[in-house]
């Protein structure tokens, strides 16, 4: 377990992403199975949203809960609301647009809880900036649901350093869960990983695999990262995924990566990454080969 701030929630040190539950096709038995494998890997924090597979996620995830007494004591559950998609399970939602309005934050929790048996959320966070929040009263919405016992910590997701702030000024704020990966470098340089360092706080990571073109993608930038990851992993003693993972941990805001694999092999590829120190060499190497040149 790792802490994601001072006072804040643990985690595991990688997590499982359950957003593609529902293509999975996983009968209560296999998500069970599936639970219990991450669980033995020490991947122990489950992160998953309200809108994930058109609203059916929570509740494929809940099901699982259900079927195994105990099992909720033994994980992390993190999710996320604040996006309203036009879905025919949200009949009264007429246009996809975000919502940090009580009425919408209070009924997602309610409904998330219901949906994964539970009877509180490890972390909250809210999904994507919207721009019509009210920090003052957000902040006082997410401090009833804390002190409900419903929601035991809160943090955001894909929230710029302003956003953050704007709201972390008012209520104390645990993470910024970011897209950041060998193919998305705009954390590095637009004051995000300076603010979670400046904070004390760990950025959870969202597609540390670019969505898995790292490996697909026949792009320049592309091949010359691939080339250089296998390099690497070739020098270690891992595969290139680990390497990936692992250029991601080097970073000193100390990133808590989601794997989002139905594959648990993948998941061990993640977790070998704890156990992989690059060098700074190794890793400006690698960033030299995502930009196309060395650093100015």
């Amino acid at each position: 377990m790792v802490m994601m701030s001072p006072g804040g929630p643990g985690l595991s040190p990688i997590v499982a992403g359950v957003w593609r539950l529902a293509e999975w096709q996983f009968d209560v038995q296999a998500r069970l199975s599936w639970i219990e494998e991450c669980l033995a890997l020490g991947v122990t924090s489950f992160d998953q949203a309200d809108i994930y597979g058109d609203y059916r996620v929570e509740a494929l995830f809940g099901e699982a809960l259900r079927a195994l007494p105990g099992l909720r004591d033994r994980l992390q559950l993190v999710s996320k609301c604040g996006i309203k998609l036009v879905s025919s399970a949200r009949p009264e939602h007429t246009l996809q647009s975000y919502d940090t309005s009580a009425a919408h934050v209070v009924a997602s929790v309610e409904r998330s809880l219901r949906a994964l048996h539970t009877d509180h959320l490890d972390l909250l966070l809210i999904h994507r900036p919207d721009h019509l929040m009210d920090p003052d009263a957000l902040s006082e919405t997410l401090r009833g649901l804390r002190v409900a016992g419903k929601v035991l910590h809160a943090g955001v997701s894909n929230h710029m350093p302003s956003q953050f702030a704007l709201l972390n000024d008012r209520f104390p704020l645990v993470t910024n869960q970011i897209e950041f990966s060998l193919r998305h470098l705009a954390p590095l340089s637009d004051g995000t990983l300076d603010q979670c360092l400046d904070l004390g706080l760990r950025p959870m990571i969202w597609s540390p695999l670019a969505g898995g073109s790292l490996f697909t993608r026949t792009d320049n930038a592309t091949l010359r990262v691939r080339t250089m990851l296998e390099e690497l992993a070739a020098k270690h003693g891992v595969t290139p995924t680990t390497i990936a993972y692992a250029w991601l941990l080097r970073h000193p805001s100390r990133p808590v990566p989601i794997s989002g694999s139905r594959r648990i092999e993948a998941l061990r590829e993640a977790v070998a990454a704890l156990e992989i120190r690059l060098s700074s060499d190794e890793w400006y190497r690698l960033l030299e080969a995502s930009r196309g040149h060395p650093v100015p």
